[in-house]
């Protein structure tokens, strides 16, 4: 009589397939598993929901903008012109035109400074001091608007269209504005400018305020007109090599016309 094989005692009823290190975590819980996951993404929409939220009220911003405003947006505060270094001017001079513009910001600011000194040394008592405050009131938006219309703007222009007409309108009011600035340094009593002379006078009559109030005038007239100069000449340089000429600005200005120092074509 056949006897059936013995059964292995060794034998394993586990598929050598199997990893033995797959098996599950008896304390997991698949709940909560899912739970997390679902948190997870409704945190990621959540967020993403918020900056699309953000960038849709930012582009109605700018249409509201561009509707009340068209493209300009110089000054924020009542937008009058387009300016915008990054966007118009070529990568190689936005550090250049940047600079000029900060030239331009001081010079606000020194004018803001130079009327207060002013304001100082009237109460000072000073004979000329009338004169001073209504000169250096009347500097605040004359020059402001003068030097951004007549030296700033041309340059900038200059380097986005990179036109002679505009550089030679920037190196002659730019000239005109480096003598005013060696003008307001040396601030004669009467004149609006709280320079060196009136500081020393302020300090020499024990006046510490207008004193102090004069010296950043006066390192603030220095600092424009300096860095204005060192920009002077580099951007004559500039407009050397690159071949503009007398004759090449006629040529624009017959071409073109002024408006064309309004427009942003080229």
């Amino acid at each position: 009589m056949s006897r059936a094989p013995a059964e292995n005692p060794f034998a394993s009823n586990a598929s050598l397939d199997q990893n033995p290190f797959d098996a599950s975590d008896p304390f997991s819980d698949p709940t909560s598993t899912r739970s997390a996951g679902t948190d997870a993404r409704a945190a990621d929409l959540a967020r993403r929901e918020q900056e699309l939220a953000a960038r849709e009220a930012e582009l109605n911003q700018r249409a509201e903008h561009i509707k009340t405003h068209g493209r300009n947006n110089w000054p924020p505060f009542f937008p009058l012109i387009y300016h915008d270094i990054s966007a118009e001017v070529p990568e190689g001079h936005r550090a250049t035109v940047t600079r000029l513009y900060q030239i331009w910001l001081l010079l606000v600011l020194t004018l803001i400074i130079n009327f207060v000194a002013c304001l100082f040394i009237l109460l000072a008592g000073s004979p000329d001091g009338g004169k001073d405050l209504g000169g250096s009131i009347t500097y605040m938006p004359v020059i402001t608007a003068t030097s951004f219309l007549l030296w700033y703007r041309p340059i900038y222009n200059g380097y986005m269209k990179e036109q002679a007409l505009y550089y030679y309108l920037f190196f002659f009011f730019g000239g005109w504005h480096l003598l005013f600035s060696i003008y307001m340094i040396i601030g004669i009593p009467s004149t609006g400018s709280a320079g060196i002379i009136q500081t020393i006078q302020a300090f020499s009559q024990g006046h510490l305020a207008a004193g102090i109030l004069g010296t950043i005038a006066s390192v603030g007239w220095t600092l424009q007109g300096g860095g204005l100069g060192f920009y002077y000449r580099q951007t004559w340089a500039h407009h050397n090599q690159a071949g503009h000429t007398f004759e090449k600005a006629k040529g624009e200005l017959a071409t073109h016309g002024a408006k064309s120092y309004f427009s942003r074509g080229g």
